[in-house]
């Protein structure tokens, strides 16, 4: 592991953990054992270690994610296998669940422009073209948020849920969980309006 891999490894817990504000340049140098020069060396600002930070976090994902789009199979198919997929990212990699959700809170919109752009915008594209292909006559956009809202709503959820009326331990299995939101999501898009 280099030295920039392991700032952002860490980056990416202290953003989790901390959320951008308070994260700064120098607590992050001392945390990795290296002087606030060197880190500024790999990094010049904290915008741009944020940012490489996510973009760090989401890579793995996103080869993930890519290779669902190039299956050739149903959009449903494919639709049911981005879901699972990003459930299993969801409760797998917690810090990268709650590095969105930090950011999803404080509201930036610089750095929600910058992320859109350079982070998510290639895989929201796909999932455009799937809900154009599931459902022409509705709003592509409004749908692929609402896929994934669905997705990550279910999982901060969890830590209430269980102690809500009716609640199983199954409701906190990934494959339950997927295969629910596919349910729920292709009997919705497929209704009437």
């Amino acid at each position: 592991m280099n030295s920039k891999e392991k700032i952002l490894i860490q980056a990416k817990t202290l953003f989790a953990e901390r959320g951008f504000a308070d994260v700064s340049m120098r607590g992050l140098a001392k945390t990795v054992n290296m002087s606030a020069a060197a880190l500024y060396h790999h990094f010049p600002d904290k915008n741009t270690l944020y940012l490489e930070t996510v973009q760090y976090a989401f890579a793995d994902k996103a080869l993930l994610f890519s290779e669902i789009w190039k299956i050739d199979s149903s959009a449903e198919k494919k639709l049911g296998l981005f879901v699972d997929s990003l459930i299993q990212v969801l409760i797998s990699d917690s810090e990268f669940h709650r590095l969105i959700q930090r950011e999803l809170l404080d509201g930036n919109t610089e750095r929600m422009k910058i992320l859109a752009e350079d982070v998510f915008q290639q895989q929201f594209y796909f999932l455009l073209v799937l809900m154009k292909e599931i459902a022409p006559e509705r709003d592509a956009h409004s749908l692929a948020i609402s896929v994934s809202s669905l997705c990550m709503r279910h999982i901060e959820m969890q830590s209430l849920c269980r102690f809500l009326p009716d609640w199983k331990q199954e409701h906190e299995n990934p494959e339950v969980i997927a295969k629910h939101i596919i349910s729920l999501l292709l009997n919705g898009l497929k209704g009437d309006t």
